[in-house]
């Protein structure tokens, strides 16, 4: 890229910042970057040191308020991610929305789930965004691939969504998918159904809205501090996912609940999920797959239900902090039930690390997981070993 191509697009991005203030819009460029040194190994198969993001912490963008009056604010956000290897994952968040500070937030368009930023998932889980993670990095944390469960990055498209805020300790979070169409497959490729690599994930022809749905309760006893919290997840399945007659696809429900306690610089967290019917849960974070590996009992997507199959995954967590650090000490289970072409296993894991806040924008981060992958139909037992230490920046 030329300097005088630098140049033009600096000059154009003070330019827009200047006149959205002089209409009293607020427009601020927002964005974090990360780099990790992280070592997989897989017992008797393979291993792989790598310096990169491989789970797209890395991103940047564009945050836009505008005081609407009456406590009223409308608001937009634009978050495209990227890798420090050059990759681009493309857009995470794309919404407009209204936020009222007595009431809450509503969101139009491309937002993450509730499952991920506000019943548990990425809330708590330290070690989100890093190869340390629960979701699609331990079996601990649903990681699906349309969006609606807890993976890095993911973000689900076509929604309204809204947060309301904190009345007594109470406040919920609901979010509809439009994906009635009356005879054509909904979005396959083009605004009347189409041929294209889209498989159909909004419901497709006479289709129910996909929903999920969040509440939570915080609760503050003396130096204590409690929270509890559940949700209910339904993706329906479409025309176009019903073709895959092997998987014999129907609605995937998922049901969450779980907890935290925190007293002074001690906190534990856990949560406990059940999957019916698995759609788009059958994915992981490159960070567990180790390359391009596509076997299973390589690749340890621990967190990956059977498609079309049954299962559950729990997770437990403690937190210290001791300064300006906070030692972290997590794991859990997944089970996943076999289906007619998919074998039944399960994976276990242990996580031990730290974070380091050398400010209040850059950390550092390091420690190690342990996760054992058996298939209960075969005795596959092959375990995972990773260790991983970062530094990232928000700006």
């Amino acid at each position: 890229m030329s300097k005088h191509l630098i140049a033009m697009i600096f000059t154009g991005i003070v330019t827009l910042t200047a006149t959205a203030t002089a209409f009293a819009t607020k427009m601020s460029i927002v964005g974090r970057i990360q780099s990790e040194y992280s070592h997989i190994d897989i017992e008797g198969y393979s291993s792989q040191s790598t310096v990169n993001d491989p789970t797209f912490f890395s991103s940047w963008g564009f945050r836009v308020y505008e005081d609407l009056g009456h406590g009223f604010q409308a608001m937009a956000m634009i978050d495209f991610g990227f890798n420090t290897n050059g990759a681009t994952q493309g857009s995470r968040e794309l919404f407009v929305g209204i936020h009222n500070e007595k009431i809450g937030t509503l969101k139009l368009g491309r937002t993450h789930s509730p499952f991920a930023d506000f019943a548990g998932g990425w809330t708590i889980d330290p070690f989100v965004y890093t190869t340390l993670q629960a979701a699609g990095s331990g079996g601990t944390m649903i990681a699906s691939a349309n969006g609606l469960g807890a993976g890095a990055y993911s973000a689900v498209n076509s929604v309204i969504r809204f947060t309301s805020r904190e009345f007594h300790g109470f406040s919920f979070a609901a979010l509809l998918m439009p994906g009635d169409a009356d005879k054509l497959e909904a979005h396959l490729g083009g605004p009347l159904g189409g041929n294209g690599g889209n498989i159909g994930e909004t419901g497709g022809e006479d289709g129910e809205w996909d929903i999920q749905v969040a509440a939570k309760y915080n609760y503050d006893f003396q130096e204590h501090k409690f929270q509890v919290f559940g949700g209910y997840s339904r993706d329906n399945v479409s025309t176009a996912q019903k073709r895959v007659t092997t998987a014999n696809l129907k609605t995937e429900e998922v049901g969450r609940i779980g907890g935290v306690w925190a007293y002074k610089d001690f906190q534990l967290q856990g949560q406990y999920e059940f999957v019916s019917n698995a759609i788009g849960a059958a994915t992981c974070s490159d960070a567990a797959a180790l390359g391009s590996i596509k076997e299973v009992e390589t690749r340890q997507c621990n967190s990956a239900m059977n498609a079309g199959g049954d299962g559950d995954v729990w997770y437990v967590g403690g937190q210290y902090k001791l300064g300006n650090a906070t030692l972290i000490a997590q794991g859990g289970m997944s089970n996943a039930d076999s289906t007619d072409f998919a074998k039944k296993r399960n994976a276990k894991s242990y996580t031990v690390g730290a974070l380091y806040h050398l400010s209040k924008r850059t950390n550092l981060f390091g420690g190690y997981q342990h996760v054992n992958l058996i298939d209960r139909n075969e005795t596959v037992d092959r375990d995972r070993n990773t260790w991983t230490v970062g530094l990232r920046h928000l700006f």
